[in-house]
């Protein structure tokens, strides 16, 4: 087409008119190829020289590589010339591998501080090979942008580069030259322990187990990369397992940090010059440590087997002997019985039924209002006496035979026994509305409705636990069986995000590899490797399966306490009089609670082992505060059986104190405010408590408070002076204000980084010093300690003193840093398997256990005698 053809030549014509109209394109310089001088280099030579901008070194080394020997190749540099800002680049050509580094070394630190080094050295990734012997071949390259710069490069071979099994190795290391070396598992070895040791705490370094791969990882900024790792001073030690690696092998990498901050040291490098920028690496000159590697086999599978067949044979021995000792109390029981109906058989009774007299013998009583002091002579005017009577007079217990028999029509009055003589009667063929302890108050269930009750019954000057055990059982039942019920809901909602989150934590060190997360002892941890739940494969099994006497002696004492209520029903059943009218009133709730409370101390102290520090040291902790408070509750509850706090309130005490442990742990650590608002709460808390003790629950924290108080004072020390009414109890309480004050004021003081072992101190010390009261005033009672409490009291006692011995060891702690903590570590001692702290695992629960015996059977002396003859304190 015409047309066509004439547009096509329009076109061609426009475009080189426009092309002629352009400027022509610059003429590129030719590229200045860099000189390259290549040298043949041998080991052990040192070669200095100097590179420049236009020059290129190129070192080709060579050596035979053998499949069944690895040795270890090092190359090390240093740069003579000050060039920091166009350094010297290292590159080393392998067959595998690629490795550059700079000289001036620049390494970072905290706040972005940068450290230069001059002399590094490093070790070349050992290539494999299949053939039997094989040379082969790598380069270093020298190359800088700089005008002139000299340096000096030697390679060697370094010596034992693989490590023997139970052989030392020791070895220099800096920030800027690390060092690693191969181990290779041998034959029938499954797990071994990396145990690496150095006399000097600082400067602090990093130990890493890394697979065999190139690059491997050696400073300071990429260690943490792969591999497991662990900051160290003095002490580090790794346990590896075979089925971890394919290879059969691995690499122990040592670092030394840049800065000793993540030791727990100071940060002793800064610019020196007030001109120096910012910007300016510093020079840390020589900062070198001198280190000692050892790899040891860890146990084998049958230690473990061992070793859990030894934790289950221990526990499991108490319920043999408690079974013994169950079979001997039957036999015995049934004798005694026999005996009974022989004594009670139609040849030996007169025909008339045999009674409890009604009396509260020789107890006399005194109406008194708030007033503690004087002989009753300031007391109340409103004060109501009761209808017993009140003639003091000494008594004891005598044989069934001194006693005198009443007919049903006789009259009530006191039956006066002679003094040093006292004894059970037969109160068989009392009626059961007869009982002071079968009033029927369903009504009664809160302390707030018994207030005016105990209020009349403590216008005596004695009480009697006869008097405070005016309830239906069937109610308090149900009141104490709340206890149980709670905690085990407490338990349920706390143990599950417990587990959870302690499997999250154990997921994370698996899978960062960072073994700082976790306070363990390393030098005798024992990981699961069998178990795929997420624990494994670096918990510390052993400190794990030690708390099993928690959680199987737990379980023992609650099937005590229900053989115990079983057997204490069945007597209610058959109206046994004994059960009806004597000793001190039988409720289990509290009991079940504390058995409870003691398993889960053992699960929730496997949780926190799990993977041990301070932001879950509160899961060890928190049911022990529980079961001290629990104790302190029996206790009181055994001489107050009808006005013992609720369980509602009792818990809420026990969460306001766990609020404190989080809050102490997360914020007391060195805050003034907090400690002086805690030792306020402490002594105010004390003083309520010693009120509570010293007047038997007869008084009311309310708006008149303040008005009672200036009245007892003015009553009892201004108009006037007399000693304390209830001495024993005064001094006792004296003396436990005392002790919680200097406690309140060593917090003060001191401020202990551990709040929640402190604050532990504290419960434990008022549970003993409450403890000590009522064993003190059981024996100023007048009654005594049976053979098997105080059997139970004199074991229990020589138990907890070795196992606060082994305690106080101290393996690790979580108030250091991870690297302080592992100078704490040490072996294990109990069947290369368990260390000081699983002894006290094993110790503490059974002193815990032998604890709960001794409150379940303090008061078996009293089973055969009325409650209107035991006292209340």
């Amino acid at each position: 087409m015409p047309g066509a053809g004439a547009a096509a030549l329009a076109r061609a014509l426009l475009a080189g008119a426009l092309l002629l109209l352009l400027p022509p394109p610059p003429v590129l310089p030719q590229p200045q190829w860099r000189n390259v001088s290549e040298t043949e280099a041998q080991f052990n030579t040192t070669y200095t020289d100097w590179v420049d901008a236009n020059l290129l070194h190129i070192y080709a080394f060579n050596h035979s590589v053998r499949r069944n020997r690895t040795e270890g190749v090092r190359v090390s540099v240093n740069v003579l010339s000050d060039h920091k800002d166009l350094p010297v680049l290292f590159v080393v050509r392998q067959k595998e591998a690629v490795v550059s580094f700079q000289v001036p070394l620049i390494l970072r630190g905290l706040y972005q501080r940068k450290y230069a080094y001059q002399e590094v050295s490093r070790t070349l990734c050992q290539p494999q090979t299949k053939a039997e012997v094989e040379t082969q071949h790598f380069y270093v390259d020298v190359s800088t942008l700089s005008l002139n710069a000299s340096y000096q490069l030697r390679v060697t071979r370094v010596e034992n580069f693989v490590l023997r099994t139970n052989e030392r190795f020791s070895f220099n290391a800096t920030a800027a030259q690390p060092q690693y070396f191969k181990y290779e598992f041998p034959e029938g070895v499954d797990s071994v322990i990396v145990k690496v040791t150095s006399a000097m705490a600082f400067p602090c370094s990093v130990i890493s187990i890394q697979d065999i791969l190139c690059p491997v990882y050696d400073l300071d900024n990429n260690v943490a990369f792969i591999g497991m790792y662990q900051t160290m001073t003095k002490k580090a030690a790794i346990t590896v397992q075979k089925k971890d690696f394919p290879s059969h092998s691995f690499y122990v990498v040592v670092v030394v940090k840049t800065e000793d901050e993540a030791c727990g040291g100071a940060l002793h490098y800064y610019p020196l010059s007030k001109n120096a920028s910012p910007d300016e690496p510093v020079d840390q000159h020589n900062r070198q440590k001198m280190l000692e590697v050892m790899v040891s086999p860890a146990i084998t599978s049958e230690a473990y087997v061992s070793s859990v067949l030894f934790c289950l044979s221990i526990f499991l021995s108490f319920y043999i002997l408690t079974l013994l000792i169950a079979c001997w109390e039957s036999c015995r029981q049934h004798k005694r019985k026999g005996l009974l109906s022989a004594m009670d058989s139609p040849s030996l009774d007169t025909g008339h039924s045999r009674s409890i007299p009604d009396s509260f013998l020789g107890r006399g009583y005194d109406s008194y209002g708030y007033g503690s002091f004087g002989n009753g002579s300031s007391s109340s005017t409103e004060g109501v006496t009761d209808s017993l009577g009140s003639t003091e007079v000494s008594y004891s217990y005598v044989g069934q035979e001194q006693f005198k028999r009443r007919t049903p029509s006789a009259p009530t009055r006191p039956l006066i026994i002679p003094m040093g003589e006292r004894s059970l009667e037969n109160v068989a063929g009392r009626p059961r509305l007869d009982s002071l302890s079968s009033v029927e108050e369903d009504d009664y269930d809160t302390l707030a409705d018994i207030d005016y009750d105990k209020n009349v019954i403590r216008t005596k000057k004695y009480l009697c636990v006869a008097d405070l055990a005016r309830k239906d059982k069937r109610v308090l039942r149900k009141k104490y069986q709340i206890y149980f019920w709670n905690i085990a809901t407490i338990a349920v909602f706390y143990a599950l995000p417990v587990i959870q989150l302690v499997i999250t934590y154990q997921t994370v060190v698996n899978v960062t590899g960072n073994q700082d997360i976790c306070y363990y002892n390393f030098l005798c941890a024992h990981p699961l490797g069998n178990l795929r739940c997420g624990l494994a494969p670096r918990s510390a099994f052993n400190n794990i399966l030690s708390n099993l006497g928690y959680v199987l002696l737990g379980l023992l004492f609650l099937l005590i306490i229900l053989q115990r209520e079983i057997n204490y029903n069945r007597a209610l059943m058959r109206n046994d009089a004994h059960a009806l009218e004597c000793g001190i009133p039988k409720h289990f709730g509290l009991f079940y609670a504390m058995g409870t409370a003691l398993m889960m101390e053992g699960l929730l102290s496997a949780c926190y082992h799990v993977c041990p520090n301070y932001t879950n040291f509160q899961f060890d902790t928190s049911f022990m505060y529980m079961i001290a408070g629990l104790c302190m509750l029996k206790l009181y509850q055994k001489r107050h059986p009808d006005i013992n706090a609720s369980a509602y309130s009792a818990y809420a005490c026990l969460a306001l104190v766990i609020f404190f442990s989080v809050v102490g742990v997360v914020f007391g650590k060195g805050n003034t405010a907090f400690w002086i608002v805690f030792s306020v709460i402490h002594i105010l808390a004390t003083l309520l408590l010693s009120t509570q003790l010293y007047y038997m629950g007869r008084w009311k924290l309310d708006s008149g408070i303040l008005r009672r108080i200036l009245h007892v004072l003015y009553t009892d020390c201004v108009r006037q002076c007399s000693g304390p009414m209830y001495v024993d109890r005064m001094v006792l309480l004296v003396m436990g204000n005392i002790i919680n004050w200097s406690l309140a004021a060593y917090g003060l003081i001191v401020r202990p980084n551990d709040f929640a072992s402190y604050l532990l101190a504290i419960g434990i010390c008022n549970l003993l010093l409450y403890f000590a009261f009522y064993i003190i005033m059981k024996l100023r009672s007048g009654e005594r300690i049976k053979l098997i409490p105080l059997l139970c009291i004199i074991s229990t006692s020589v138990v907890w003193g070795f196992a606060l011995f082994f305690f106080f060891q101290g393996l690790s702690t979580w108030q250091k840093t991870p690297a302080e903590s592992r100078e704490h570590n040490r072996d294990c001692i109990l069947l290369d398997f368990f260390d000081d702290h699983d002894i006290w695992h094993f110790l503490s629960s059974i002193a815990m256990f032998g604890s709960f015996l001794v409150l379940l059977t303090l008061d078996d002396d009293l089973d055969c005698v009325q409650r209107d003859k035991i006292y209340v304190f």
